[in-house]
């Protein structure tokens, strides 16, 4: 049987911006596959192009930046060529995005009611008694106490936390295809986490809803996401499985990072950091972006930019990978 086709298909994207300084290569000739159902996780560090890549998806980007070439594929349709009508049906429809500050999703001057009801009856014909319930219960789903309250209520009173609720119960509303979540829950105390990524995975896994979920916790890309993606200096550096990934990490940076994270571990030494700083995107080194990083790094990884090199599901960048089970 043919394979399925994945809800999202990113090709070779790259998304640059042209300022007087010169080119800055944010999103550097990115490809990967969400299918029906999967949560992939993007992560890296600060200013790695995570989040541009997820704003590129839904064709966010303001100049002086823009999509230079490659291809982002919704069902097979190449959202570039669509209309901005088309792509205003689609977005908090089809595909949504929750964004780390909740303020770009909800606006200040209605209430949280107004905000919500409007959100589906935009995209469908409902009653708004029926659209009323269905936001009450989306509020409920992300562990907003007294809900019917809160929607009575305006963002400004509200906590941060819970505006960033509210923002993750609008993404859900319409049950997307897509969802592209950009760190949207690195305000909340972790109880309240643990019940939002519990809740996103029954969303997956019972709507067949695909998820980007960008962030730079481990811990939570672990527990959710089922491939990583990590990604440096605006290219994936490393992807496959989650639980290879963490597990048995190929390139020198991912060893890095997992290292970085501390642990139960025993108390004494010194915890793990990568050595210097991430490059500026206006600015990269020559060869592998990594190397001046890097304790493995030779003269060819100095000249050279590392081709991807594929070993079953996994793929990497690098021309010293840590050896696998198999070596």
């Amino acid at each position: 049987m043919p394979a399925p086709m994945p809800t999202l298909s990113v090709r070779n994207l790259r998304t640059w911006f042209h300022t007087r300084a010169g080119i800055v290569r944010a999103v550097d000739d990115v490809s990967f596959d969400v299918h029906p159902g999967e949560i992939v996780g993007l992560v890296g560090e600060s200013g790695s192009g995570k989040s541009i890549t997820g704003f590129s998806v839904l064709g966010l980007i303001d100049p002086p930046g823009r999509i230079d070439s490659g291809q982002v594929l919704f069902k097979g349709t190449d959202l570039a060529t669509l209309s901005r009508e088309q792509l205003r049906q689609l977005r908090g429809n089809r595909i949504a995005m929750v964004f780390q500050d909740p303020m770009m999703t909800l606006n200040p001057v209605f209430r949280i009611e107004t905000q919500m009801v409007e959100t589906i009856r935009s995209h469908e014909r409902c009653s708004h008694k029926a659209a009323w319930a269905r936001s009450r219960d989306a509020l409920a789903a992300v562990g907003i106490p007294s809900p019917e309250e809160r929607l009575k209520a305006y963002p400004h009173q509200l906590s941060g936390g819970m505006r960033q609720r509210v923002a993750i119960a609008i993404a859900i509303l319409h049950k997307p295809d897509l969802i592209i979540a950009d760190e949207p829950t690195t305000a909340l105390d972790v109880t309240i986490q643990a019940q939002i990524l519990a809740e996103m995975q029954k969303l997956c896994a019972d709507t067949g809803t695909a998820m980007v979920w960008v962030s730079h916790d481990l811990a939570v890309i672990a527990g959710l996401a089922d491939r990583v993606c990590v990604m440096y200096a605006g290219r994936i550096v490393e992807s496959g499985p989650t639980d290879d990934i963490l597990d048995r990490p190929r390139h020198p940076y991912t060893v890095g990072l997992i290292g970085s994270v501390p642990s139960n571990a025993r108390t004494g030494p010194r915890l793990y950091q990568i050595p210097g700083m991430a490059p500026s995107p206006l600015s990269l080194p020559a060869g592998c972006a990594f190397h001046p990083r890097c304790g493995h790094a030779t003269d060819r990884c100095r000249a050279e930019q590392p081709a991807i090199e594929t070993d079953g599901a996994r793929a990497y960048r690098c021309f010293h990978p840590r050896p696998g089970d198999d070596s």
